[in-house]
């Protein structure tokens, strides 16, 4: 996912065991002693890191704060998460990333290990002669869920990294004496541009109200605000050492300041944390990081590393990883599957973050610090435009109660934000990034499936004030006309659609609130987005002002004026047509039936795969004219289910599985995008896809497991597959409990109580499955 503006734990935790919900957590280990330990080694944190797909291989524990790891640029787009394959220098180690995100930031409080004389340069990876870079090899980096390491030639220096939630722990091997430079300034660099220059291609890092303080001869202290994605983001640290530094020099704009101090403040801020005896035995430093305040980055130092055992902190974060990959176990498939399974698994739990302080306290929406109710967690990196649609729904299955917690705290950043429902949040900072509001699809598919907690008498007037009161972003004339104008507004077919969807999921909550009118008066106008279909044309297509057609029309391009602006938003024509989630009978009904809504869905991934120039680089993973790499294509497979034909989505999620997914460090066909390109592997291996999260309705295709047991909130789900192979693709019958099910689709209340699902398979298709109309998914009530 690209941002269209820049580029056209719980309360009281003191350690890895408060992040995980005990009840599914128990649940999981009850599965298998000796699985976890399987998949564990099995997971390869590479994959994903080459290519588009901006996968940091940082040491980190499921949904932590910090994500220690390399940093081997900072500024280009593929270097978003901080790391990229086909880099050959690294700078040093940062203490948090992004994973899979079409914009970069954080990449906070860099420690690079060094000998011989202080370097201040960072270089570029064009020169990085001159400058504090190392070469590295990737045949000398052990990655693994919890542990990074790596051994540095050029300085002999072997490096290896672990974390807890909050805290991140080094440890260093050095041949001789040597020096750890820490630089503040340091952090995702806006993207290059024609004006800049050829050898370093982007500006600074934008960093204010930087400081550096000398606490005690083995701590260093620290804060700044940070203007980049997230502008005005605020961090703090404490960097305690395992034995005291001989000197700590510290530097600002890279002039030394006078021997003795033991603070700076500023901007571009460095401190050298001389280590002469540092071959002497191995060197540990641990970081703790807060939102808040220094005092709380060291409560969490004292909290959750009080020691330097490093052995014990990598055994926790190993622990805790084995805890999550056992809730889904898998066998058959290839070997090279089970790895992009486990890794998939992986990758699902890189994200949202942790962003709180040990005592609940935690930096809010509106920048202001609060304390969190009792048993509370609040959480950061929402890449909701993404995650809304498959990997909250996974959680839905087999993390409940965290996905629960998730929505109860998009409902308090609802509150407190003053822009109201999250849209991209990052660190208590709203970067606007994409467009609807697609927090409140979390927070009605959480409700539907049965999360507590939720405030609806406070939280219900903030998102009617949203629905039915505010007039930015095109609400007005979508209220008024039915659609927003292109030629008035940017990306209006793309929010036409995108907003009629929240309008379904905030009519659910609405429901849930008892606000009966507005429930209704939603679902009505969640049909807004058939205004822009044109059946002359038989596609979703941008509209004027004056209720004409935009021209020229291409069903391939971004708009009709894409000089001007763009009509929609990372995807064309061909991909916005298939995007009513909740309402693809209403397009079948549009098109002229399930005969010709099959054509055009065969049309889809028969088109010409050419995209104009000015098409991002996330419409990506093309098949035809579907776009795997990004995510308004990911539900579209399954749609033929709608049509009665669910063997044509068998054929299909099968090729996608088999084609989109590979173990090597170009592996995804797009962005990561925190943790969505992975859950939708996860599920549609486990044969199961939501297409309209918010209805609870799971939409068979076609498993790519002989056998899967899920730990979900009712018990063991265990998903078959007899028959299965890779010509074997289609399911001829399912079977629930033992009974024939004929319906392609299964509700969320009856697989979260656990039981035995079936997928008898063949090498022919079963014309006859799901072809009945009572044996489809349910078409949705909109009023």
């Amino acid at each position: 996912m690209m941002k269209p503006t820049r580029r056209d734990m719980l309360k009281g935790s003191a350690g890895l065991a408060g992040t995980l919900a005990t009840g599914i957590a128990q649940q999981a280990a009850a599965l298998s002693q000796a699985a976890p330990d399987a998949a564990l080694a099995l997971v390869d944190p590479m994959i994903g890191t080459g290519g588009h797909g901006h996968v940091t291989p940082a040491a980190t524990v499921p949904f932590g704060m910090v994500q220690l790891g390399p940093d081997t640029d900072n500024a280009r787009w593929d270097a978003c998460s901080g790391y990229h394959h086909d880099d050959t220098t690294l700078l040093g180690f940062s203490h948090n990333h992004l994973s899979g995100t079409g914009v970069g930031d954080l990449m906070d409080v860099l420690v690079v290990p060094r000998t011989g004389p202080v370097v201040l340069s960072p270089g570029t990876r064009a020169k990085p002669q001159g400058s504090y870079r190392q070469r590295f090899d990737h045949a000398d980096e052990t990655v693994e869920p919890g542990y990074y390491a790596v051994h540095l030639r050029e300085s002999g220096i072997g490096v290896e990294l672990t974390a807890t939630a909050r805290v991140g722990l080094h440890r260093y091997h050095f041949a001789g004496a040597g020096h750890l430079l820490i630089d503040l300034a340091h952090g995702a660099r806006d993207e290059p541009d024609e004006a800049s220059i050829a050898d370093d291609p982007s500006g600074p890092t934008k960093v204010t109200e930087a400081s550096l303080h000398l606490a005690a001869p083995d701590l260093i202290t620290g804060s700044r605000r940070v203007h980049q994605w997230a502008d005005g983001r605020q961090i703090h640290f404490a960097l305690r050492l395992s034995r005291p530094a001989a000197q700590v020099r510290f530097f600002s704009n890279d002039a030394p300041l006078p021997e003795g101090a033991t603070q700076v403040a500023g901007a571009n801020l460095k401190a050298a944390v001389m280590l002469p005896d540092a071959a002497a035995a191995p060197v540990l430093v641990k970081v703790g990081l807060s939102g808040v305040d220094v005092a709380g980055a060291l409560a969490a130092l004292d909290a959750e590393v009080p020691g330097w055992d490093f052995a014990a902190v990598r055994g926790a974060a190993r622990a805790a990883w084995a805890t999550r990959l056992g809730a889904v176990q898998v066998s058959g498939g290839t070997p090279d599957q089970r790895r992009i399974m486990a890794t998939a698994l992986y990758h699902a739990a890189a994200a949202p973050n942790l962003f709180c302080d040990v005592d609940g306290r935690y930096r809010a929406m509106d920048s202001a610090v609060r304390t969190l109710p009792a048993g509370e967690a609040n959480y950061s990196t929402y890449s909701l435009w993404d995650t809304y649609r498959a990997l909250h729904p996974l959680l839905s299955l087999v993390d409940a109660p965290r996905n629960a917690a998730f929505a109860r705290n998009l409902a308090r950043m609802t509150l407190e934000s003053p822009f109201g429902p999250p849209v991209w949040p990052l660190q208590g900072i709203e970067t606007h990034c994409m467009i609807a509001w697609h927090s409140v699809a979390v927070m009605a598919d959480a409700l539907n499936k049965g999360a507590s907690g939720l405030d609806l008498a406070t939280l219900w007037p903030a998102l009617r004030h949203l629905a039915f009161e505010r007039e930015d972003s095109g609400l007005e004339p979508y209220r008024r006309l039915g659609y927003i104008p292109a030629d008035t507004v940017r990306e209006a077919a793309s929010k036409t659609l995108e907003y009629a969807y929240d309008d379904w999921a905030m009519a659910a909550i609405a429901t849930a609130a008892g606000a009966h009118e507005d429930a209704t008066a939603l679902r009505a106008r969640s049909r807004n987005w058939r205004n822009l279909f044109d059946k002359d044309t038989g596609f979703v297509r941008p509209r004027l002002a004056n209720g004409a057609w935009a021209t020229p029309f291409d069903p391939r391009a971004l708009g009709h004026d894409t000089n001007h602006w763009r009509d929609f938003t990372e995807c064309n024509a061909w991909q916005a047509t298939f995007m009513a989630q909740h309402d693809p009978q209403g397009l079948i009904d549009l098109m002229g039936g399930d005969a010709a809504f099959e054509a055009k869905l065969d049309a889809l991934f028969a088109a010409d795969s050419t995209l104009p120039a000015d098409a991002p680089p996330d419409v990506s993973g093309l098949v035809g004219q579907y776009a795997h790499g990004n995510e308004p294509s990911h539900h579209v497979a399954y749609l033929y289910a709608w049509s009665g034909s669910p063997w044509k989505t068998q054929a299909r999620v099968r090729s996608l599985l088999t084609s989109m997914y590979r173990a090597a460090p170009d592996g995804l066909a797009g962005n990561e995008d925190c943790g969505q390109m992975s859950a939708w592997f996860v599920l549609s291996a486990l044969g199961i896809y939501p297409v309209d999260p918010v209805s609870g309705v799971w939409v068979f295709g076609s498993p790519l497991f002989n056998r899967a047991e899920l730990a979900v909130p009712g018990g063991r789900l265990v998903i078959e597959a007899p028959g299965n192979s890779a010509a074997a693709v289609y399911v001829r019958q399912v079977r629930w409990n033992g009974k024939v099910w004929n319906r392609s689709w299964i509700s969320h209340a009856e697989l979260a109580r656990g039981g035995h699902l079936v997928f008898e398979m063949d090498t022919r298709p079963n014309p006859a499955f799901g072809h009945a109309p009572e044996t489809r998914p349910p078409r949705n009530a909109l009023g």
